[in-house]
């Protein structure tokens, strides 16, 4: 994700597939226009880029120039389109192609077939790096496009927003969710995982969705997801990781309005993570943090064996079994803090002390995402 001014965008189109495309309209072009020597003409701000690497992979002589309109404030695109810069040179009996970085409702081409239209070109083609077919509103011909894209604002590659942006060498699309926080929340056995989730939920206003919740759930009311899930349980085989991320999804589409989640429980694995990451990228958002309680070992079994006392589980009041239970905790989530680590979102907190202290040192981190 990045920031620019006041809004969010995440990942969109690559460098590579970019480059890609590029080279893709300048060996077309080249192949449709054969010997001729055309005239390339990008439309300034935003085609500078694509301009500069098009005539660099254009394989034959041509010739460049620029004009300057502009129909952008913000993010929306205006009506009043200006002829900021306008042609210097005879263009009569030449074939023209415009270069233009991206076409949504076409007003800016219908502005350039205006200004071409007393030039007396021997042909004028339109090539766009980016084009936007749900809001093109004209009948204009484009000759050549690089790359459809949905009807969703985007940055870099030379299109800005407020000036910020036209450096990034990739293209970011706007992040329309603004504001949430998710958490993927650990905790070893003991740990007290269930209580501060709890208080973490109501203070930050998250929803928690704890996997165990949801599969029970499932199961319970015979879902479709629920009864494909119980079909590999029955079996003893694992629930393919999509099953889960599909109960997942679920929960968060039931909860669209939210300001966050906490996720207990999922994932567990390096696939997993992945697979989350996807979810929360389709709903324009991110896992802001990793959020680990840290517990000593020989105070975790102390703490299960004292519940074990009251708990009437069979696991908490045997010694061998919890150490088990930890170490299989550790085994599992070591990927994990290393996936969340090279992201620069894993958050240890200590997990020790009276739960007062334990949720301050929770909202701490959390203040800071």
């Amino acid at each position: 994700m990045i920031k620019l001014d006041d809004l969010s965008f995440k990942p969109f189109i690559s460098a590579e597939k970019i480059d890609a495309a590029v080279q893709k309209m300048a060996d077309d072009i080249a192949a449709d226009l054969g010997d001729e020597v055309p005239v390339f003409i990008g439309i300034l701000n935003g085609s500078f880029m694509l301009v500069s690497d098009f005539v660099k992979k254009y394989p034959k002589p041509c010739e460049v120039t620029f004009i300057k309109l502009a129909s952008y404030e913000g993010i929306k695109s205006t009506d009043d389109i200006q002829r900021l810069i306008g042609l210097t040179q005879d263009l009569t009996g030449r074939t023209v192609v415009i270069l233009e970085d991206i076409i949504d409702s076409g007003k800016t081409l219908a502005e350039v077939h205006r200004i071409f239209k007393n030039e007396n070109a021997k042909s004028l083609l339109i090539a766009t790096l980016f084009f936007k077919p749900e809001a093109y509103k004209k009948d204009y011909k484009l000759h050549y496009i690089g790359i459809e894209i949905p009807d969703k604002f985007i940055v870099g590659y030379g299109l800005d927003y407020n000036g910020l942006g036209r450096d990034l060498p990739e293209v970011y699309q706007l992040k329309t969710t603004q504001h949430m926080t998710n958490l993927v929340l650990f905790g070893p056995p003991g740990a007290g995982k269930g209580t501060q989730a709890n208080f973490l939920k109501e203070k930050h206003n998250l929803v928690h969705i704890s996997t165990g919740d949801v599969f029970r759930y499932n199961i319970k009311n015979k879902t479709a997801l629920g009864m494909l899930a119980k079909s590999f349980m029955d079996k003893g085989e694992l629930v393919p990781d999509q099953v889960t991320i599909d109960m997942l999804e679920a929960e968060v589409e039931k909860n669209a309005d939210a300001k966050g989640f906490i996720f207990d429980g999922f994932p567990r694995t390096h696939a997993q993570a992945e697979a989350l990451e996807e979810l929360m990228m389709r709903k324009d958002s991110q896992i802001n943090a990793m959020v680990a309680l840290e517990v000593d070992d020989e105070d975790l079994v102390l703490r299960l064996l004292e519940r074990g006392k009251t708990s009437g589980r069979a696991d908490d009041a045997d010694e061998n079994i919890i150490r088990n239970r930890i170490k299989e905790y550790y085994d599992k989530t070591a990927i994990l803090k290393d996936f969340y680590t090279a992201q620069d979102k894993y958050y240890g907190v200590d997990g020790v002390g009276n739960i007062e202290d334990i949720t301050a040192r929770l909202n701490d981190v959390i203040d800071t995402l």
